[in-house]
C-alpha cells in the first residue's frame, strides 16, 4: 500500500482498482472537458496570503450548514453510480461521513436506495432530486425521502438533458457492466473489485427499481433519460416541489447571478453554485469564476455552497474565503471510494480537514468564522 498524502494519492490508486468504464464516468467531463478542467485550475490559480506572529493555537474547523453543526464546512455531493466505484458505495459513504461528522448527499441515480443508506446510518442524511416528467415518480421519492427522515433536499437544476461525455460512449458503460472481451480482460486485472461486485446485492439503479424497466445500460439509459428528465422544467415546477417537500431545500447548479436571485426568493434555504462537475454545459464558467457574484447577489438571503474541483483543503478555504458557506465533494469522495472503499472516504476527509487546519494557520485564521476575502493575495 503506498503512503496517502493527498487526493491525488487516492485518484492514482482508484485508477488501478475500478474498472476504466467506471473510473472514467467518475472522472470525465462533457465535450472537451474544458469546464472540468477549469474548476481545479481556476482554484490553483487562487493564491493564499501567508501571515506570521499571529496567535493561531486552539484553532477550530468546526462551523454550521443549513443549521447543523459540522466537523468542518464539507458535503459530500451527491454522485451517481457511486456503488460501482465500491461495493455498496453510497452506504459506505453516508457512514464515514456520518462518523466524520459532515453530510452525506445521496443521488437519485445510486446504486443503494434511500431506504438502503437509511437503514445502515443512524443521522439524516440529504437527498438529491433529479426533474422527471412522471411527476407521479417525483412525488414518490420526495415521500420516500421523508420517510427516511432525510433533513433536506438537494434539487439539481441544471441536467434538464444530459451533456454528452465521450468517454462513457467510447467505453460502452453498462450497469452492470457488459461481458465484452475488452471488459473482461479489464475487470482481471482488478480482482478486489470483481470479487466484491460479485458478492453485492446492489448492483443497478436502487431508486428507479419498479419504475425504470429498460436502464440497463448508457444507451437505453439515454433513452430513457430523453423521456423522463424534463426539458419544460420552470420555476413554477420548483415551488410544486418545495411544497411537496416542505422541509430544507437546496437549489444546486446555480453559476448565474440572475438565477441565484430566483432561486432564492423561491424559497431555497441554500444553493449551490455548480456547474455539475463540468459535466453539463463545456465552456461554461468555472464554480470558483462564478462564486463572488453569486454571493453578492443573494449571499444575505440564503446560504452558498460551492461544488466543482475541490481536491483539497486550501481549495475550501479558497471558497469560504469567496464568500461560501461550504463546500462539496464529488471525485474527492470517489478516488477515495474507489482506493480503499470505507476508509477511503475516511482519508479523504481527513487529509482535507487536516489541509484546511493547516492552512487556516498559516493564513494566521483560527474558526471558520475569521475566514474572508483578506486571506486572499491581492485581495
Amino acid at each position: 500500500m503506498p503512503a496517502i498524502t493527498c487526493i491525488e494519492d487516492l485518484r492514482q490508486l482508484a485508477r488501478k482498482r475500478v474498472p476504466r468504464a467506471f473510473y472514467d464516468y467518475a472522472d470525465s467531463g462533457s465535450y472537451t472537458e474544458c469546464t472540468y478542467r477549469a474548476n481545479a485550475d481556476d482554484l490553483a490559480a487562487i493564491k493564499l496570503r501567508q501571515r506570521v506572529a499571529i496567535n493561531v493555537e486552539d484553532r477550530s474547523t468546526r462551523a454550521t450548514m443549513l443549521g447543523q453543526e459540522v466537523s468542518m464546512p464539507v458535503a459530500i455531493s451527491p454522485t451517481g453510480l457511486a456503488g460501482m466505484q465500491w461495493a455498496d458505495g453510497e452506504i459506505l459513504g453516508a457512514q464515514a461521513a456520518e462518523a466524520f461528522g459532515i453530510p452525506f448527499t445521496l443521488s437519485t441515480m445510486s446504486i443503494c436506495s434511500i431506504e438502503d443508506v437509511a437503514a445502515a446510518t443512524t443521522r439524516p442524511f440529504w437527498f438529491q432530486l433529479y426533474v422527471m416528467r412522471d411527476r407521479g415518480f417525483i412525488a414518490d421519492l420526495i415521500q420516500r425521502a421523508k420517510a427516511a427522515r432525510c433533513s433536506a433536499l438537494v434539487l439539481t437544476l441544471d441536467l434538464q438533458i444530459l451533456g454528452q461525455r465521450h468517454k462513457d460512449i467510447r467505453n460502452g458503460m453498462t450497469v452492470p457492466l457488459r461481458p465484452t472481451l475488452a471488459n473482461l480482460l479489464d475487470v482481471a486485472g482488478k480482482p478486489g473489485w470483481a470479487l466484491r461486485m460479485l458478492g453485492a446485492k446492489r448492483k443497478t439503479f436502487g431508486n428507479l427499481a419498479g419504475y425504470v424497466k429498460d436502464a440497463s445500460d448508457i444507451n437505453s439509459l439515454g433513452r430513457w433519460t430523453a423521456r423522463q428528465f424534463d426539458p419544460t422544467l420552470s420555476w413554477k415546477d420548483v415551488e410544486w416541489i418545495r411544497q411537496q417537500w416542505g422541509g430544507k431545500l437546496i437549489m444546486k447548479g446555480i453559476l448565474d447571478a440572475e438565477d441565484a436571485s430566483i432561486a432564492a426568493s423561491c424559497g431555497a434555504d441554500a444553493i449551490v453554485v455548480s456547474n455539475h462537475g463540468g459535466r453539463q454545459l463545456d465552456g461554461a464558467l468555472s464554480s470558483i469564476a462564478a462564486l463572488p457574484a453569486v454571493v453578492e447577489a443573494v449571499g444575505h438571503q440564503t446560504e452558498v455552497l460551492f461544488d466543482g474541483g475541490v481536491r483539497s483543503g486550501q481549495d475550501v478555504l479558497k471558497a469560504l474565503a469567496l464568500g461560501a458557506r461550504g463546500a462539496m465533494i464529488g471525485r474527492a469522495f470517489l478516488y477515495g471510494l474507489g482506493a480503499m472503499g470505507k476508509p477511503g472516504v475516511s482519508a479523504a476527509l481527513d487529509i482535507i480537514q487536516k489541509e484546511l487546519d493547516v492552512s487556516m494557520a498559516l493564513t494566521g485564521t483560527r474558526t471558520i468564522g475569521e475566514i474572508g476575502p483578506h486571506i486572499l493575495a491581492g485581495r
